[in-house]
């Protein structure tokens, strides 16, 4: 044992030198240092020792050189979407495999070169500490520090400058990979672009929206069917010409009590593949067409301003929560309540699908339809309000 004070007042901790509060703490700590030995000696370097350097710093520059190589792919690799067959596909193809690789290489040689750097550099300690549990007062703060000091200098990590570069470039390239995806989220959500049959970018467009009188576009409505979902696939990725994925309805495709899935399908979409699995993919468009049966319909309240939407005993809503955003896809018949699974909000089918319970406090739009003279379903115009969750500029 030292004959450091075991309560030693503020000066006495202002006149010890940083091996004397390091070896206070230990004691003060209850630990006890059976076995230790530092890995080098002080002030003498070996071939051993700069082989092992090399080692640790090679793996901490791959570790930074893979991370880099992460941030470089996710901004400059094309990522749009390319078929088989199309220019650019094997490039698309390698995207997502690229991401996952070098990010996880990083990783990987991140944990080599910090596994290599303790047991070639960290000294070898073995201590028994008692544990005891309250507040730390000032010697235990004071001594902390010097401790955490003195595991510094003896990892000789502060000595080595191109290993500790190489290590906190590769920790911070790291987590740059971490952050660097946000910055796909982030978008101005009022900047205008194209219609299509995602919307044009705003909030206040969907695919449904190019059936209305008042594009933002300035562009007339066009005819937007309901569009069933087939499921279609096709392995080699080449569907035959003329071939979608969705399909028109009728009325009498759905039986009294039914529930169905539908999408918007543009006239000049029809047989056009790629575009339908664009309007699948509209985080926004899915909208669900339920037909009640002849004593139901008679109970429907109907929405002020909105009496007009619905077809007979047809009446369609969006599929999208106004709590969150989730999807709304289960229809329990006998209540007649749409329900979303995530937060379990309920909203009465019977009347104009406003909430009845959960956290959701706003009713699912309705979504204005008709029959064309063929006997489709169509949109008859957008939907007047807003889909899904609140924002700021939403009235309704």
């Amino acid at each position: 044992m030292s004959e450091t004070p075991k309560n030693p007042s503020p000066a006495d901790l202002d006149r010890m030198s940083e091996a004397e509060l390091v070896r206070l703490g230990t004691e003060l700590d209850e630990v006890d240092v059976r076995h230790r030995e530092n890995r080098w000696p002080e002030g003498v370097t070996t071939r051993a020792e700069k082989r092992a350097a090399r080692t640790v710093t090679t793996w901490f520059a791959l570790s930074a050189l893979f991370a880099l190589a992460f941030a470089v792919v996710y901004i400059f690799w094309p990522w749009e979407y390319r078929g088989e067959g199309e220019d650019g596909y094997w490039l698309y193809m390698a995207y997502t495999p690229l991401l996952g690789g070098t990010i996880g290489l990083s990783i990987l040689f991140l944990g080599f070169g910090a596994v290599q750097f303790t047991k070639k550099f960290v000294p070898d300690e073995v201590s028994v500490q008692t544990r005891h549990d309250g507040l730390s007062d000032e010697v235990d703060r004071r001594t902390i520090v010097a401790e955490l000091n003195d595991s510094w200098k003896t990892s000789t990590i502060g000595r080595r400058k191109v290993m500790g570069g190489f290590l906190g470039a590769g920790v911070g390239l790291i987590g740059l990979s971490a952050i660097l995806p946000l910055g796909g989220m982030i978008k101005n959500p009022w900047k205008r672009g194209e219609m299509t049959l995602a919307g044009d970018g705003t909030l206040h467009t969907t695919g449904w929206t190019l059936a209305s009188d008042n594009r933002p576009d300035g562009l007339p409505a066009e005819k937007v069917y309901l569009g069933r979902d087939t499921g279609k696939v096709y392995p080699d990725g080449h569907p035959p010409a003329g071939e979608g994925r969705l399909e028109r309805i009728r009325v009498d495709d759905l039986a009294a009590g039914g529930l169905e899935t539908v999408f918007p399908l543009p006239a000049s979409a029809l047989g056009n593949f790629e575009e339908h699995m664009h309007a699948l993919h509209g985080s926004r468009n899915a909208v669900l067409v339920v037909r009640f049966r002849p004593e139901d319909a008679a109970r429907v309240i109907k929405r002020k301003g909105q009496e007009n939407f619905n077809y007979g005993d047809l009446y369609a809503y969006s599929k999208v929560c106004t709590h969150l955003g989730c999807p709304t896809p289960l229809y329990e018949q006998q209540t007649h309540r749409f329900l979303c699974p995530c937060h379990q909000s309920q909203f009465d089918a019977l009347e104009y699908a406003k909430p009845v319970f959960g956290p959701a406090a706003r009713a699912l739009p309705q979504l204005p339809i008709a029959v064309d003279n063929e006997g489709y379903l169509v949109a008859n115009g957008d939907f007047v309000e807003p889909v899904g969750p609140a924002f700021w500029e939403r009235r309704s």
